[in-house]
């Protein structure tokens, strides 16, 4: 019997600030902002609209104070040449350079340092389901599983001899990584996958091929779909459906050499959403929430997400039949989220030091 789960972590030690900001508006006009500011300076010649555009951002944030930036959500990086000047007269800010080949720089988020006691309450919520391989959803580096590894989860008596991430695409530094007590035997990233509109996937669609103690070979992928949450809903929503397109045609290149599949992780959508259906409609794969032990179970809400509605079905373990007919119990520990009018969460866990938003959903196969 092995147990197979996927967590969306909401990162180990540090996360990008602007992901901690109150108001989600807030959040997507600064994502909206990084974003316009990162096309604008990676295109080859600045027209005097773009040096306008660019000008009004940094305004905006206070990043013309160079020595100076506290309050920003990022920092102006400037490696090679100077993006602007600030006249002494009349502080008025100017553009400087005429395109991309003229200096290097970037912003970069800045991150804030998640407390000790929601570390600790996240390494409670993974000692608890005690899976064998761990599918994580926003983490930062493979540095820092290792380092969760050593250091938090030994002393919760969790301990994952391998553990790999792949650096997506995302640069907030919110990837997809893999924690197992079997070998990981093989890899592949996806984040040059593209379609006839251009790169796919926001994150990554990251393949981890697992031995266990069998020799038998299991594959992961584990995915972080764009979320419905942030920036243009229409866009969001376009983008997701390229990326279940693209995660169904990964799955149906791989399955006739490997029939032990689980596509896991947080899909940002439910299930009877169009915009996942290319994927979550296949009739051979059914999601591990679907099985009838389930159903069953202690704790059948519906969704993973916050209190368990329907509406917060967004995580998923997606089984091959190889992987759906060795099923034999399958749960959800939501005991490191603050609900308190839903459900009793750890006695660790308050409003500010819960663990994730999100449940850790987990699967028991007979394999």
């Amino acid at each position: 019997m092995i147990r197979i789960a996927t967590f969306n972590a909401e990162n180990f030690f540090k996360r990008p600030n602007v992901l901690s900001r109150i108001s989600e508006s807030e959040v997507s006009e600064i994502l909206a902002d990084y974003g316009g500011f990162a096309e604008i300076i990676n295109k080859p010649s600045y027209s005097a609209q773009d040096k306008k555009g660019l000008v009004r951002l940094l305004k905006k944030y206070g990043l013309e104070k160079r020595a100076d930036q506290k309050d920003a959500p990022f920092i102006l990086r400037e490696i090679r040449g100077k993006l602007f000047k600030v006249t002494k007269a009349d502080k008025k800010v100017e553009i400087v350079v005429e395109g991309r080949a003229a200096w290097d720089g970037w912003l970069e988020y800045k991150r804030d340092q998640i407390e000790s006691a929601a570390i600790e309450n996240t390494a409670r919520v993974i000692s608890a389901v005690h899976a064998d391989i761990l599918a994580v959803v926003e983490a930062e580096d493979r540095w820092a599983l290792e380092l969760f590894n050593d250091n938090i989860l030994k002393r919760f008596n969790v301990d994952y001899p391998h553990n790999m991430l792949i650096d997506g695409n995302d640069l907030r530094g919110i990837d997809v990584g893999l924690f197992s007590r079997f070998p990981i035997v093989g890899m592949r990233s996806n984040i040059d996958y593209e379609d006839g509109e251009g790169q796919v996937f926001s994150r990554d669609c990251a393949e981890y091929q697992i031995e266990l103690q069998s020799g038998r070979k299991i594959l992961l992928l584990i995915n972080h779909l764009k979320s419905k949450g942030y920036g243009d809903q229409d866009g969001s929503n376009k983008k997701r459906l390229r990326q279940a397109r693209a995660i169904k045609a990964i799955y149906e290149a791989r399955k006739t050499e490997q029939p032990a599949i689980a596509i896991v992780g947080d899909f940002n959508d439910t299930p009877d959403s169009p915009y996942l259906a290319p994927l979550v409609e296949m009739p051979e794969l059914k999601d591990a929430m679907s099985h009838p032990v389930y159903a069953g179970g202690s704790d059948p809400k519906p969704g993973t997400y916050k209190t368990g509605a329907a509406s917060g079905k967004i995580d998923y373990i997606l089984l091959t039949p190889t992987l759906w007919n060795a099923v034999r119990a399958v749960g959800v520990e939501r005991r490191g989220i603050w609900a308190p009018r839903t459900f009793a969460s750890f006695p660790e866990v308050t409003e500010a030091t819960a663990a994730s938003d999100h449940g850790a959903l987990w699967v028991d196969l007979d394999i």
